[in-house]
């Protein structure tokens, strides 16, 4: 079976990603894309799954989505937009740190319990000693304590409690502060730059194929944090396969870029909806662990279990295990030279995401 499975992903290799490869040890469990995906042809499936995918279809069309594609089974099951076209996908960034933290945390690189004085981590103007006492993992949980000011907006800081008013681990607050820190703690511990280690340790082992490292820097205001963000450009089509990732445990192909325990961990909830800080009515319907939102759902939804990385705008990378199935949405911005153009909400994006979930397509 080992010798077939490597003929028939030679074969593979060499028709350029014609066909995709079976995992390893289990043939015919799953199938990954090589050097493109495999697209699932609208007459293999019935009546009723087009005509539901159709309306799916002409749902997103009343919404400013740029591009959609579902993946179930490895194949892309449903798409619509320019599926190439890069663009920045704000913080879905934050989720792809998560990911990327998981082999250093495997290996003992990174430990999750030391704290920001361990690491020699400050910021201008200095951190309060209780805010030094933060752990890595309050960082990847938006619970640090910490609210000095980012150099990025897009947060929650203006809700802040007043400094030195929450022990760390105790309160969620969505604040770029901490994410910024966890990159910069993340390049201190592994010695790589977030970048190199996303084409080396992602990107190169899952095709990537739009992904462009040079095209990418941290940025931001340094008057205002020696921590700056980490934005990434990618394509709906690579949002996929980074999603693809995550529903299969972190392996790929039988390598196992992702420890499976980590993928565990970084999705399961640290803090409910219910204990967010500010109760924000669009966060309402969504926990959150390590750097990624979970949806709260009831046990008997197709989405329950689902989790996603989410960027202001309408970026979405929702990984649904009950139906095997990734979806990828993006809002390109800017749109005309406008940084702040509508949004597609969560809300209009899962509905659109149920209607191509519940599909009746086998």
């Amino acid at each position: 079976m080992r010798v077939l499975a490597f003929c028939l992903a030679t074969v593979c290799l060499l028709l350029a990603g014609a066909c995709t490869a079976p995992l390893a040890g289990n043939a015919g469990a799953a199938v990954f894309p090589l050097s493109s995906w495999e697209f699932v042809p609208p007459a293999q499936l019935s009546t009723a799954c087009n005509r539901q995918l159709d309306a799916a279809r002409e749902y997103l069309k009343t919404l400013d989505t740029t591009a959609v594609m579902a993946v179930q089974g490895g194949r892309v099951l449903f798409s619509e937009g320019p599926l190439d076209a890069v663009s920045i996908v704000f913080s879905v960034r934050k989720s792809l740190l998560s990911m990327m933290y998981g082999k250093y945390v495997a290996d003992g690189t990174v430990d999750l319990d030391r704290t920001l004085a361990d690491l020699g981590i400050d910021d201008l103007g200095g951190l309060l000693a209780s805010e030094r006492a933060a752990r890595l993992r309050d960082l990847l949980t938006a619970r640090s304590g910490v609210y000095h000011a980012a150099a990025n907006g897009g947060d929650d800081l203006a809700f802040a409690p007043a400094r030195g008013s929450q022990a760390p681990g105790s309160y969620f607050l969505y604040n770029n502060w901490d994410f910024n820190a966890a990159g910069t703690a993340f390049e201190k511990l592994t010695g790589r730059s977030i970048y190199r280690a996303f084409a080396d340790d992602l990107a190169a082992p899952l095709m990537l194929e739009d992904f462009n490292v040079a095209r990418h820097k941290r940025s931001g205001d340094s008057a205002k944090s020696e921590h700056l963000a980490y934005p990434f450009f990618l394509s709906t089509r690579d949002m996929a396969r980074l999603g693809y990732l995550m529903l299969r445990q972190g392996n790929w192909r039988g390598q196992q870029l992702v420890p499976t325990a980590w993928v565990a961990q970084i999705t399961q909830p640290v803090t409910t909806s219910a204990q967010m800080h500010p109760p924000h009515v669009a966060r309402r319907g969504f926990g959150y662990g390590y750097l990624w939102w979970l949806l709260e759902e009831p046990a008997d939804s197709v989405l329950s279990g689902a989790y996603m990385a989410w960027g202001v705008h309408g970026q979405y990378i929702l990984v649904i295990p009950k139906r095997n199935m990734v979806i990828a949405h993006k809002r390109q911005v800017p749109v005309a030279g406008n940084w702040n153009p509508s949004t597609v909400v969560p809300g209009d994006f899962l509905r659109a995401a149920r209607m191509i979930a519940t599909a009746p397509c086998g």
